[in-house]
C-alpha cells in the first residue's frame, strides 16, 4: 500500500501541475452529454494520472476514461476510482474550488485516498491503513515524498457538538431538499452554513472546519471516493441515506445515491 500511496500523491500533483498550465490561459469550454463542463484540463489531468496508475496494474475508473461494462468490472477486486479535475465548475469560475480525486478501492471500500488542490497546493491524503488522514500545504510542487511525509499534519473531526452546527453545502448543487434539510436542523440548534466546491466539502468535515455535510443531489463514484476514504480514516461516516450503510464503489451504477457525511 505504500507503494500505491506514494504513486497517487506524484499522480495527483502532477495532474495539479497540467491543471494550472490551462488555467491561467483563455481556455475552452466543452459541455458533456450530461451537461457538465469539460476542459483540456480535465483531459490533460486524466492523461498524466492514468500514466501513473497503469504501472500498478490495477484498473482504473475515471471521470474521463471510457467506462468499462459491468459484465467486465464486477469480476475486479480491486481498482482505481479517479476525478482528474473534480469541480470542473468552480474551474471555469476561476475560484480555485476544484481537485484532484484518486482512491484506490478494494472490494467495493475505498482504502487509500488522495485530494490535491492546485491553486493552493495543499494535498490531503490518507495512511496505507486507513486510520489516520493528513494535510499539508506544499510550498513546491517539486518537494520529495519523504519531506510530504515528514511535514504533513495529521488532521481530526470537530468534537464540538454543543455550539453552532456548521453545515457545508456545494457553491453549485445547494438545492431544496438540502435547504430543507438545514431547515429542519435549525429547528433544533444554531446552525450556520459554510459553501464550498468538490471533494473539498470532505476535507472540511474531516479536519473539523464543517460538522456534517447532506448531499441529495446526483454524485458519481469519481466525485466520492477519495474524499470517503479520507473521513473514514479520521471516523467519519459517509451514509447512503437510503441504507444507511457506508457507500460503496464499482457498483453497476456508478451514480451515487444521495448520502450524509458526519460523525
Amino acid at each position: 500500500m505504500k507503494d500505491y500511496l506514494d504513486i497517487a500523491i506524484q499522480a495527483s500533483i502532477e495532474a495539479g501541475i497540467e491543471i494550472l498550465k490551462v488555467y491561467s490561459t483563455a481556455f475552452e469550454v466543452e459541455i458533456k452529454g450530461d451537461d457538465s463542463p469539460l476542459t483540456q484540463a480535465d483531459k490533460n489531468a486524466n492523461t498524466v494520472i492514468n500514466n501513473y496508475l497503469k504501472g500498478t496494474n490495477i484498473p482504473i475508473i475515471s471521470e474521463e476514461n471510457k467506462q468499462i461494462d459491468y459484465s467486465e468490472r464486477k469480476k475486479w477486486d480491486r481498482c482505481w476510482i479517479v476525478d482528474p479535475l473534480d469541480g470542473t465548475k468552480e474551474f471555469v469560475k476561476r475560484n480555485g474550488e476544484f481537485t484532484v480525486n484518486i482512491a484506490l478501492v478494494k472490494g467495493g471500500v475505498p482504502k487509500l485516498g488522495v485530494i490535491y488542490v492546485p491553486v493552493t497546493k495543499t494535498l490531503y491524503f490518507t495512511d496505507m491503513n486507513s486510520t489516520a488522514a493528513y494535510r499539508i500545504d506544499l510550498e513546491d510542487v517539486s518537494i520529495s515524498l519523504d519531506t510530504i511525509y515528514t511535514n504533513a499534519k495529521r488532521i481530526t473531526p470537530s468534537d464540538d457538538d454543543q455550539g453552532t452546527t456548521r453545515i457545508i453545502g456545494s457553491r453549485s448543487h445547494l438545492n431544496d431538499d438540502t435547504r430543507n434539510y438545514i431547515s429542519n436542523m435549525e429547528k433544533q440548534r444554531d446552525v450556520e452554513i459554510v459553501s464550498k466546491g468538490s471533494s473539498l466539502k470532505f476535507c472540511m468535515v474531516a479536519e473539523g472546519e464543517a460538522h456534517i455535510y447532506p448531499r441529495f443531489a446526483p454524485t458519481m463514484e469519481w466525485d466520492t471516493a477519495a474524499g470517503q476514504a479520507i473521513c473514514e480514516a479520521v471516523g467519519i461516516r459517509v451514509i447512503d441515506n437510503s441504507t444507511l450503510s457506508p457507500l460503496l464503489y464499482n457498483k453497476k451504477n456508478l451514480l451515487n445515491p444521495h448520502f450524509l457525511v458526519s460523525k
